[in-house]
C-alpha cells in the first residue's frame, strides 16, 4: 500500500483490505478494561473475535504487525456538522439550518449527508472512526442527530443509527428568527415552543395507543409529531444546545418534565454550576474546546469545564461542534482538557467508550471489546501529543488509511 494512501467514501470495501486478520505485536489499549502492554486482536468479516496477550498462533502475509506501537478503538467525535456544512461551503453546500420554521423534528440529517465531504478523509487520517452530526441550533427543535462511520461507499452504509433530537436554547434561536417576524425572539418563547411541540406529540401518541386499543381510527398523520414519539419512548435523545448556565438549567428543567434522556451540548457555563449537574446525573459533550469567545454565551469559555464537571460526577464526552474546530483536531480537543485537569484516561475516554455510551452507540464501538466493530486505529505515540501519527485506521475490519 501506498504511504499515506486513504481509501474511503469512493472505494469499493471489497478491496479495502482482508476480512479476518490479526493484528499483533500491539500495546492494546481497550478503554473499557485494562491495558495489554503486547497482544493481539483478531478481526472477523468486520467483528473483533479475539483479545488477547501475548501472540497469536500463527500469522500471515495479512496479518498487521504493529511493532509495538499502540492500538486502540477508533476516535468518536460525538457532537458535528460534518457533511452537512462543506469542505470549502458555499450556500450550496450548506444544509446545517432550516430555519423557514422554528420546530422541524422530522428532518432526517442522513437526506442532507454528504458523504464525499473532503473532511471525512480528514476524520480517518486523524483516527476518527464514528461521528454524531446533524443539524445546527437556530431552531428551537431543528431535527435529529446520526451516528455514521466515517468511511463507506454512501450514506446508508455509513449510519451505525439515528441517535437524537436536537433543541436549541439561548442566543442562536433569538438571533436567527429576530429578523423574521416569528418566534421565538426571547429564551422563553423557545422554551414554550418546545414545551408546546412536545405536549402535542404526547397527545398524538396517547391518542394513537388509545385508538389501537379500541379498535378505533387512527388520528390524522403529523409527521413532526411521528418524529417526536421515539424520543418521548426514551427511544433516542434529546440533545440540547446550551452554553450559558441559565439555558443549560432550562435543558434539565425540560427534560425532566417530559422523561426525557438527555445530553447537555456544549455545556460552556457547566463548570458554574456543575454540582447542580452532578446531582442531576447529567451527560455533557464539551466543545468545541480550541475556540475563541466570538459571541457573548462564550465569554466564559475555559478548557477546565470538562475537568470541573468530571470532578463534579458529571459523565463527560469531548466533542469538536466540526467545522467550528476541524474534525482532525479531536484528539487535540482531548488534550487541553488533560492539561487543564481532566485525567489523562478520562481524556481518553472521552472521545471513545464516553462518547459511544453517551451517544447510544457503545454497543457497536468505542471499545476494543469482542463482538464489537473493528473500528481500531494504530499510533506511533501517545494520543495527547501533537506529534503523534495514526499509522492505521481501520473501518468495521477494513483498513481505510495506512501509511
Amino acid at each position: 500500500m501506498n504511504a499515506g494512501r486513504i481509501m474511503t467514501n469512493a472505494v469499493c470495501p471489497e478491496k479495502a483490505g482482508p476480512f479476518i486478520m490479526y493484528i499483533y505485536n500491539a500495546q492494546i489499549f481497550p478503554m473499557d478494561s485494562m491495558p495489554i502492554e503486547r497482544g493481539f486482536v483478531h478481526v472477523k468479516n468486520g467483528k473483533i473475535t479475539k483479545v488477547s496477550e501475548g501472540a497469536p498462533p500463527a500469522v500471515s502475509k495479512d496479518d498487521i504487525d504493529a511493532k509495538g506501537q499502540l492500538l486502540f478503538p477508533g476516535f468518536i467525535d460525538c457532537h458535528s456538522h460534518i457533511g452537512l456544512l462543506g469542505d470549502g461551503a458555499g450556500i450550496e453546500s450548506d444544509d446545517i439550518n432550516e430555519d423557514s420554521d422554528p420546530v422541524t423534528p422530522h428532518l432526517r440529517a442522513i437526506d442532507g449527508l454528504n458523504f464525499t465531504d473532503g473532511y471525512f478523509a480528514d476524520a480517518v487520517r486523524a483516527g476518527v472512526t464514528a461521528v454524531l452530526t446533524g443539524c445546527g441550533s437556530t431552531n428551537p427543535i431543528g431535527g435529529d442527530f446520526i451516528a455514521v462511520k466515517t468511511a463507506g461507499r454512501c450514506a446508508d452504509e455509513m449510519l451505525i443509527r439515528k441517535a437524537a433530537i436536537k433543541f436549541a436554547l439561548g442566543e442562536n434561536p433569538k438571533s436567527a428568527f429576530a429578523d423574521k417576524e416569528s418566534a421565538p425572539v426571547t429564551r422563553m418563547a423557545t422554551a414554550a415552543l418546545i414545551r408546546e411541540a412536545l405536549f402535542k406529540a404526547k397527545r398524538y401518541m396517547d391518542d394513537i395507543e388509545k385508538a389501537v386499543e379500541n379498535d378505533e381510527g387512527l388520528p390524522e398523520f403529523d409527521i413532526k409529531n411521528e418524529a417526536l414519539i421515539p424520543l418521548l419512548k426514551r427511544e433516542i435523545k434529546a440533545h440540547f444546545h446550551c452554553h450559558r448556565a441559565d439555558d443549560i438549567m432550562t435543558a434539565v428543567r425540560i427534560a425532566k418534565e417530559f422523561n426525557l434522556d438527555y445530553v447537555l451540548i456544549h455545556c460552556t457555563e457547566g463548570h458554574i454550576i456543575a454540582d447542580l449537574l452532578g446531582e442531576a446525573h447529567a451527560t455533557a459533550f464539551v466543545g468545541p474546546i480550541i475556540s475563541d469567545r466570538g459571541k457573548p454565551e462564550l465569554a466564559k469559555l475555559t478548557t477546565a469545564n470538562a475537568a470541573i464537571l468530571y470532578n463534579s460526577k458529571v459523565k463527560v464526552a469531548i466533542c469538536t461542534d466540526h467545522p467550528e474546530v476541524p474534525v482532525q483536531y479531536l484528539a487535540l480537543s482531548a488534550a487541553y482538557c488533560a492539561k487543564a485537569g481532566l485525567p489523562r484516561l478520562e481524556a481518553l475516554k472521552a472521545i471513545t467508550i464516553n462518547a459511544a455510551q453517551g451517544i447510544g452507540i457503545a454497543d457497536r464501538t468505542g471499545s476494543i471489546t469482542v463482538g464489537k466493530d473493528a473500528d481500531l486505529i494504530l499510533l506511533d505515540g501517545d494520543p495527547l501529543d501533537i506529534m503523534t501519527d495514526v499509522t492505521m485506521t481501520m473501518i468495521d475490519g477494513k483498513i481505510v488509511h495506512k501509511v
